[in-house]
């Protein structure tokens, strides 16, 4: 049973959303619209968008050909077109062209590592486009906010409580979180945070933050950093303790995953065939571990996507749709010219992409599955699920209609919530418990 937790009293305010090109079309039989010769500044938006489309699937199918003469003209035509500075669709391109470009590119592994020789990870960058995230959409207020109502009402009367974040990088949520302890009835509990990342610095930030609210709260509070990346972590470094009660939140981070050991790449894809939970030793055995800690409660954040295909043609097909929806977002929000806005796009949206489009094997980490699927594996793993309470879901709610943009929608399914876009899910919000 799927319910919509908000009225459809509005569309988008994008005259020309790209979700609406995308209805206008079968994506698996693109039809041309204007021939190549046609003049491009002639076309009118739509056109365009149509073009776009066909172009990207066209070059996509010659990648997967290995017709890699035809693929490079398809990605002539597209530089013409696309734009990271352009319309919505305009944008949305450039970046699958990119990807695209960069899969071809894969083949020819000494070419490439020369190209990227020089490129260096940038800390400070890197934690200041998530940010921008933050500000700019409300997926992940919603997400903390789900999140926090969920322990919050799984750790009531608690008076040791315990919280583990998987990827701690966003004081905002456990700031919430702290200032709810407090306003208790029965007073705040003794509050331990643990969280996970494998930048030291973002910890340090992190914990200075904490502490200096707890501080003047007065709250019985300590911050227990974890310096690792998730899939190198040792549950005794989670330093769970007889008689806390425990609680685990996941933001973005279980897709990683499904990566596979397979290192090898060609241009049409995998080799391994598409199961229906296929991929699963990895998140098996760290689902396994986090069961072993017995959590009154684990919240999990995922995008609520399919672009875990084992052909690079099912991942364009699906992610147009995704993509198109997210910079669509951005569209009725962030002017064109918008510096952080192209940040987001390029740094955040792009390496996604990237990485769903140009890379296989243990390379291809963005591997985005639906929830149906997300609550198999959970299931399987021992856990049940717990409903979100109405209260957190009119919570949301409220938050995106705060947010002043109709576009945005809280489905939910099955007790979970499902964050979307117009009709496009596009994250989802799920709560689980021990199953003994």
């Amino acid at each position: 049973m799927v319910t919509m937790f908000q009225e459809d009293n509005g569309t988008s305010s994008v005259a020309s959303s790209p979700l609406q090109v995308f209805s206008t079309m079968s994506l698996t039989r693109p039809t041309l619209i204007p021939s190549p010769s046609s003049p491009f500044k002639d076309l009118k938006p739509e056109e365009r968008g149509l073009y776009l489309i066909h172009l990207l699937l066209t070059c996509a199918n010659h990648v997967a050909s290995g017709s890699l003469q035809n693929a490079n003209a398809a990605l002539e035509q597209l530089c013409l077109l696309s734009s990271p500075d352009g319309d919505t669709m305009q944008r949305v391109a450039a970046y699958f062209t990119e990807a695209l470009a960069n899969r071809i590119l894969k083949s020819w592994p000494g070419l490439y590592k020369a190209l990227n020789a020089t490129q260096t990870n940038n800390v400070s960058e890197e934690v200041h486009v998530r940010r921008l995230f933050f500000d700019m959409f409300p997926i992940l207020k919603v997400s903390y906010l789900l999140t926090n109502r969920a322990i919050l009402e799984a750790m009531e009367g608690e008076k040791m409580v315990h919280v583990i974040d998987l990827h701690a990088s966003e004081p905002a949520q456990w700031l919430a979180l702290i200032q709810a302890f407090n306003s208790r009835p029965e007073g705040p509990p003794h509050l331990r945070i643990t969280g996970v990342h494998h930048h030291k610095e973002v910890l340090d930030q992190m914990a200075h933050t904490l502490i200096e609210e707890a501080e003047k709260l007065d709250i019985p509070f300590q911050f227990n950093p974890v310096v690792s990346g998730l899939e190198c972590l040792n549950v005794e470094q989670l330093r769970v303790k007889t008689g806390e009660a425990l609680a685990v939140s996941s933001v973005l981070q279980l897709h990683n995953f499904l990566a596979t050991d397979n290192s090898g790449h060609s241009p049409s894809g995998d080799s391994a065939s598409s199961l229906p939970l296929s991929n699963s030793g990895k998140i098996d055995r760290f689902l396994n571990a986090i069961w072993g800690l017995s959590p009154k409660i684990m919240v999990v954040t995922e995008q609520d996507s399919d672009h875990n295909g084992s052909t690079v043609m099912e991942r364009l097909l699906e992610s147009l749709y995704t993509y198109a929806a997210l910079f669509d977002c951005l569209e009725t929000k962030v002017p064109r010219t918008s510096q952080d806005r192209m940040k987001v796009e390029k740094m955040l949206f792009g390496e996604e992409i990237k990485n769903i489009i140009a890379c296989e094997g243990c390379e291809r980490r963005e591997r985005h599955e639906k929830l149906e699927k997300w609550s198999q594996r959970i299931d399987l793993a021992g856990f049940g699920n717990v409903p979100l309470s109405y209260y957190g879901m009119l919570q949301g709610r409220r938050l995106l209609q705060g947010y002043g943009f109709d576009g945005y929608r809280i489905k939910e399914e099955s007790g979970c919530a499902v964050i979307c876009w117009q009709d496009r899910p596009l994250y989802s919000v799920s709560a689980w418990r021990c199953r003994k």
